[in-house]
């Protein structure tokens, strides 16, 4: 029997990818998982580093980006590229699992706010799960694990 192939936030794992270098190891959730083929991701390490300054997810005319609240650069493409790249080079993942409220990988979590930092929503989709959405893969948020509102 083939074993089920779940992309999962690297931070979920122990990897100290966060932005601050730390992780957030979910021993729980990797219990449940143990059967499993785990494929780690991280598009904000991939592209940024850690530790690196903190991102928000703003609402702009152009749409919804990743604003680094250190700088103010749109940091999105990199995440984009990165997470497009991963799903084309992994096409047979079963599952996808994010950390919640990221802006890269939080499922149906992720915060929105407007250009001013108002804040317009708590139940994003960061832009790797997006395109995980997108894709027709079954994505969830680590801490919930099922969000009936976000499954397709």
């Amino acid at each position: 029997m083939k074993k089920k192939k779940i992309a999962i936030s690297a931070c979920l794992l122990g990897e100290k990818c966060r932005y601050d270098a730390t992780d957030n190891k979910n021993v729980k959730l990797l219990a449940k998982l143990e059967n499993c083929e785990l494929v780690p991701f991280c598009p904000e390490d991939h592209a940024f580093g850690s530790p690196r300054p903190t991102m928000d997810l703003i609402q702009t005319k152009e749409g919804q980006k990743a604003i680094s609240n250190g700088t103010g650069a749109d940091l999105s493409d990199p995440i984009k590229q990165y997470a497009t790249v991963f799903f084309d080079k992994h096409s047979d993942i079963d599952l996808f699992i994010g950390k919640d409220r990221s802006p890269s990988c939080g499922v149906c979590s992720a915060r929105l706010y407007d250009k001013e930092k108002n804040l317009i929503n708590t139940k994003e989709a960061g832009l790797m799960a997006k395109e995980a959405k997108i894709r027709g893969i079954r994505s969830f948020d680590a801490e919930v694990f099922i969000c009936p509102e976000t499954m397709l």
